[in-house]
């Protein structure tokens, strides 16, 4: 599950947009990411994903949840309902060959690092979900939203600390 899928050519850019010479979704790569499970969610279609976390949870889909793969449900051990976790995940379905993006609300392009867009080189989200349930041996992790396609695969979990990850105003 690579972006390789992707089918865009030199044609599928907009105005001011402009495409890297290299493209990652065709090239052997040095990391070897394992897939820990996947997302499921409600969005069937691109299309129907709302743009962020924000909007997902204003379409309270409630239909969200996680899988993990057999093998990593160990690692689910002290996750409980009402903590909050920060997934990572790949956007499959993502093009990996745009550098400098216009997005629909800008009316100027900008650099893909400076942007949440899901086109970017290396196609890895984060999102900040609440768990509402968790069941270690079916690898099942019920979480409040996600803006994820169904079926988007799970890169990582990590716990969200509050004493670690708010920053101070320092």
């Amino acid at each position: 599950m690579t972006g390789s899928s992707v089918k865009c050519g030199p044609a599928d850019i907009r105005d001011g947009e402009i495409r890297s010479q290299r493209d990652p979704a065709v090239e052997t790569g040095d990391a070897h990411v394992v897939f820990i499970g996947r997302i499921r969610s409600p969005w069937r279609e691109r299309s129907e994903c709302p743009k962020n976390m924000r909007q997902a949870r204003e379409k309270s889909a409630g239909d969200c949840s996680l899988e993990i793969d057999e093998a990593w449900r160990p690692g689910l051990a002290g996750l409980a309902a009402g903590d909050y976790l920060h997934i990572l995940y790949w956007m499959h379905q993502a093009r990996r060959d745009i550098v400098l993006q216009r997005p629909r609300h800008r009316e100027t392009p900008a650099g893909v690092f400076s942007l949440r867009s899901p086109v970017r080189p290396n196609p890895v989200a984060m999102a900040l979900v609440r768990i509402t349930s968790v069941d270690p041996t079916a690898g099942i992790i019920g979480i409040d939203a996600t803006d994820a396609l169904d079926q988007t695969p799970l890169v990582d979990l990590k716990p969200y600390l509050p004493a670690i990850d708010h920053p101070s105003d320092r």
